[in-house]
């Protein structure tokens, strides 16, 4: 008798648990924003730097007030290291990589994405204030992941 009412001590523990844990995933994807990157398309890895908008990787202002950053990882690099932006502009991130799978973090924002090879990823994303924020890689790429870094200079 004594077991019984263990188990559905522990039932009761499990089921409270799981509907807060699905509590705080519907709180980060919907009341916070936080979502994927979206996949755009493939390309061929081997001809990254020939495809558009690839071949001329940087920023660039697509409307008023509206920016699209083009990046490439690569080992052990992101081109371009540096991204200048206006701070309030709605800045799209779209990436790729021509080797390994590396990640695309900037550090104090929300904006995560995978760089996969032959993957296009795009991301959007509002800097509100001015700053510096670093850019690394969250994948393990190989030997230089170490140094494969770059910064975003909000202006």
């Amino acid at each position: 008798m004594q077991i019984h009412r263990y188990e559905k001590a522990f039932l009761g523990i499990s089921v409270v648990l799981l509907i807060g844990f699905m509590g705080a995933l519907f709180y980060s994807a919907f009341g916070m924003g936080i979502m994927l990157p979206t996949d755009e398309g493939q390309i061929d890895p081997a001809a990254v730097r020939t495809t558009p908008p690839f071949d001329s990787p940087g920023v660039r202002e697509t409307a008023p007030g509206k920016y699209e950053v083009v990046m490439i990882g690569q080992a052990w690099a992101f081109v371009p290291n540096e991204v200048r932006v206006p701070a309030g502009a709605e800045v799209t991130f779209v990436g790729t990589s021509t080797d390994v799978l590396h990640g695309f973090g900037i550090e104090g924002t929300r904006v995560n994405m995978m760089l996969v090879p032959g993957q296009i990823s795009r991301l959007t994303y509002t800097f509100a204030q001015p700053g510096e924020h670093l850019i690394i890689c969250h994948e393990f790429c190989g030997l230089g992941h170490h140094v494969m870094y770059g910064k975003v200079i909000v202006e």
